[in-house]
This record gives C-alpha cells, structure tokens and sequence, in this order.
C-alpha cells in the first residue's frame, strides 16, 4: 500500500510540475511527462511484477544509470554513503598510508613519511589483523579507511602481523593530519638545469614550488633551465593550479575559465603575484596520469608560450564539480561547469569507454592558437609540443605486480638489509635470487599470445578444420611457451628497476623513489638536452 501512495505522491508532483512549467517552456513538458511516464512504469512493476520489489534498490538503479550516462564524475550518495563521502572532502583525517588487500588482510604498502602510521611505527608489509578488536580479515582498503579515519587526536587499535616476527602486535594510532609532500624534490640534475617534482596540488603547492625554483636558483646563480614533472599527478586544487602557474607567468594573467550553463555563476582566475622567474627556460613533463590541475598548468604554459610541453597527451578532465542536497540525506555531485584556459580551449576528453576518456582523431578536435600562432586542440586532453613515445610495461612485470611477488620480495629484503647506503650509488644486484622467490612461490602469468590462441581455438567448431590446425596450434603453443620462459631474464632490466624503486622507497619515502627514478629517466635526460639546446627550445615555441 504504501508504495501505491509513493507512486501516486510521484504523479501528483508531476502533474504539478507540469501545470507550473509547461505555460513557460515547452522542455519543461516534456520533463514532467517523462517523469509521469517513470512513475507509472515502477507503479505496474510495483502492482504486477512477479517478486516484491524493494523500492530504494529500484530507484537506485534508475537513478545510476540516469548519471551514468552524462559523465564518470557526476555522482549520487545515497544517506548511507554519506559518511564515506564527507571523508574523501577531508573533513577526517586518516592513518597517511596506501593500504592495499594481500592474502586476504589488509596490507600496509606505504606509509607516507612523518605520517601518524610512521609515528606510530608501522612499516610496509605490516598486515592488518584486526582494528578496535574486530577482525579485519577479508576486508576492502574501503571498508578499512573509513574505519581507521576520524577525528584528530583521538585514537584507533590495530593488531598487526609483522613480516620476520612472531605472534602479533597491538599498535595504538593516534589519527592526525595526512599531509603528504607535494614536492617531494627539487635540486640540479645537470649543470644548469634544475628539476622540481610536483606531485599533488594540495595546500601549498605553489608556495613550494616557488620555494624549490628559489632554492635552485640559490644552489646556481647560472640555472640556465627548469624541469617541471608533473606525470602521475592527478590534480588537486584549482587556487594551487594557478598559483603554481603564477610561478612562471606574469601577475594579471588569466589562468583558467570556468562556465556552465548558468552565466552568472561563470568565474575567471587570473595570477596575483609577481612570479619568481618569467623568463628562464622552462620544460613540463607530462603523461596519460596527468590530469585536472595539472593539465591547467600545462595548457597555460602552452598557451602562453611559456614553456614546452614534453612526454605524452594529459588525461583529459577539464570538469568542474559540486554537490547538492536532494532530501533525505542525499547528496548529487554533479558537473556544473567546464574549464578552459586562456586560448579558449577546454581539456575536457568528449568520449568515454569504460569511464575512461578515449582517444580522438586530431582532425576531430577543434583548432585554436597560442599567443605566438601555434595551433594548439581542444577535446582531449593536452598534447604535448614534443611527443615521447610511451614505453609499454611488459606483461611478465604487470603480472609480478599484480600479485604483489615483487612487493613481497622486497618485503623479506628489507628484513635482510638494515641499509641500502646513499640513493645515488644504491644497485640491486640480487636479480638471481629474486628469480628463484618467483619460482618457489609458483608464479604463472598469461601472455596476450596465449590469450589469443585460446580465443582462436574457441572460435573454431568445424570438425574438419579443428583437425586439420590441430598441428599448427600445437605449434604455435609451443613456440609460445618457449617464449614466454624468457620473460623474466628477457626483461631484467625492467623488472630491476620496479625492484629498485619499492626497495629505495621503504628506506627513503617518496624523495628517495623520486630520486630513484630520475636515475634512469629518458623523459628527463631529452628534457635535459632541449633545456641545453637554446635554438631547438625557442624553434618549438614559434
């Protein structure tokens, strides 16, 4: 009964709706009377359908394919999601560490550095048993963050496993403030040329670059060239977007755009300080993780020929998003407006797959200029002026990551070494012992090869031809074996420098996997060389 009345609240409304709006615009008729049309139709399931309906599920699936089809970042929360949506605003603090789910516990993979988990004194590799004395075996780094998180100063009981000890161990974590370095380092990587890692747009941002850009130009008074890395940074804050830009451009300068449908609610940033240097050289570095305010730094210091763009097209979000309440505790984030910078071109990727941007054609992409002429596209993200072919990540290797043996190996390394000595000089030179832990833990992996034979052997059902390739197959199966035996030591050095980076990243936190990567960093070393080659730089910025 009391879905009949719900139903009918649902129709009285949009006979309501309609009488009001329909005088005014003919959009709002068509609103109403699809709104009718939703009503009666949960009406007849609700009255006919075969098993009784739960009306909050059924409305829940309207409503998430109703926001699944506009874009990935408009969102419902429904009143019991409420809580887990307050955290990701931050207005809880939690333990400053990635947690990630391995043999069935929680797993602590890397604590940030002089976070609570580090004061506390948890490590990398510490499984999670229990937290405030109830079992966390089974359970998503979801379900543990929203536990573990809370207020400031008060506290939280974990019991853990530690890799290399015996029994378990109760550890008291005293939440606090997460603030993870978001210029983990900055310094001289070559003569002249500086380096400045950005990581996050989170508070502070444009202070610390600006204070590393200082720094360097302190360390050498003939810094001919700055490096600005800003692959792998997902964004953050739009105040920090523009203030890092201020950095390097001039003050009244527009940064980014925003407009939605309503004009009155259309905002422009523009810099409001005097920038620490204007002039020097400058080469941003750019991937496919690199989105939001990192793709506005980006396409300003393209757009205003500030600089070269270096590596691979940014990922493509140029959306702007806020919440609304929508009763009963409820909340709809929803995009509200777009970004665009000062060319008039908007970063926003116009095609998903999977909710995830997909490529387009350049020739499918609207055209406009920078200050100098050059002609620069919208709609996908921001290309860079000189590309650099990604380098594909082996299977063998995804495969070692995906069941964390390497993060296990390392694991039992650390127990081994107390001290790995300085960065710089640090080499892993135990491949073969790694290469043994991967036997003896029955590693196995599917190549795409393999994958597609199987998919060619499923396809084919007619007797005679099933016969007739049953040799060839077998052929190619066993050529195929062959080949993927040789994985391992056919990509050492791949496999090596995952190894190096995790294992410098235990003893040195992100600084130390920072400067771990630069080690052996192509990107940087042709960053280097444009930064060096005066006339190359200025021919990309004509």
């Amino acid at each position: 009964m009391k879905h009949k009345i719900y139903a009918l609240a649902l129709v009285g409304m949009a006979t309501v709706l309609w009488s009001f709006t329909s005088k005014t615009d003919n959009k709002y008729f068509e609103i109403s009377k699809n709104i009718e049309i939703f009503t009666n139709v949960y009406k007849e399931l609700n009255t006919w359908y075969v098993d009784d309906l739960d009306p909050a599920t059924v409305m829940r699936t309207g409503i998430d394919a109703m926001v699944a089809a506009l874009d990935p970042y408009t969102v419902y929360y429904s009143e019991s999601q409420i809580e887990g949506y307050r955290q990701t605003e931050g207005r809880y603090d939690a333990l400053g560490a990635v947690v990630k789910l391995i043999d069935d516990y929680p797993t602590i993979v890397e604590p940030f550095e002089n976070s609570p988990a580090v004061r506390a004194g948890l490590k990398a590799g510490d499984q999670i048993i229990a937290i405030n004395g109830e079992s966390a075996q089974g359970r998503s780094t979801e379900d543990v963050t929203s536990v573990v998180r809370g207020v400031p100063g008060t506290t939280v009981s974990l019991r853990i496993r530690r890799p290399g000890e015996k029994g378990e161990q109760d550890i008291t974590l005293t939440r606090g403030e997460v603030a993870a370095p978001n210029v983990p380092y900055s310094g001289l990587v070559d003569k002249g040329i500086g380096y400045i890692a950005l990581t996050t747009f989170t508070q502070n941002a444009g202070r610390n670059v600006s204070n590393a850009l200082r720094d360097l130009k302190t360390d050498d008074p003939d810094l001919r060239g700055v490096v600005l890395d800003l692959r792998g940074n997902g964004g953050g804050l739009l105040r920090e977007a523009v203030n890092v830009s201020n950095v390097f451009i001039d003050r009244g300068e527009e940064v980014v755009s925003t407009r939605g449908k309503v004009p009155e609610r259309d905002q422009s940033y523009s810099t409001r300080q005097e920038p620490v240097d204007k002039t020097i050289p400058l080469v941003v570095l750019i991937d496919k993780n690199s989105a939001s305010a990192s793709e506005i730094v980006s396409g300003v210091i393209q757009d205003l020929d500030r600089g070269v763009l270096l590596g691979q097209r940014t990922y493509g979000k140029g959306l702007v998003q806020n919440t609304r309440d929508v009763g009963y505790n409820a909340r709809l984030k929803m995009t509200t407006a777009k970004y665009y910078i000062p060319s008039g071109r908007c970063i926003q990727s116009v095609e998903y797959e999977n909710g995830e941007p997909k490529d387009i054609a350049d020739d499918r992409r609207a055209q406009f200029t920078t200050r100098n002429g050059r002609v620069v596209l919208d709609g996908g993200g921001v290309k860079p002026d000189l590309v650099i072919q990604e380098k594909p990540v082996p299977e063998v290797l995804t495969a070692l990551q995906e069941q964390d043996l390497i993060f296990k190996y390392v694991t039992d390394y650390c127990l081994r070494h107390d001290d790995i000595g300085d960065v710089e000089s640090f080499r892993f030179n135990e491949f073969d012992d790694f290469v043994k832990y991967v036997t003896r833990s029955g590693f196995t992996f599917q190549t795409s090869a393999e994958k597609a034979l199987a998919d060619l052997e499923r396809g084919i059902t007619e007797p005679a031809l099933t016969s007739r390739l049953k040799g060839e197959v077998r052929q190619i199966r066993t050529a195929i074996d062959a080949d993927k035996e040789s994985h391992l030591e056919r990509y050492r050095a791949e496999i090596v420098e995952a190894i190096e980076m995790d294992i410098v990243g235990r003893y040195y936190f992100q600084n130390g996997k920072t400067r771990q990567r630069l080690k052996n960093d192509p990107e940087l070393r042709e960053a280097i060389s444009l930064l060096q080659d005066g006339k190359a730089y200025s021919t990309l910025l004509k």
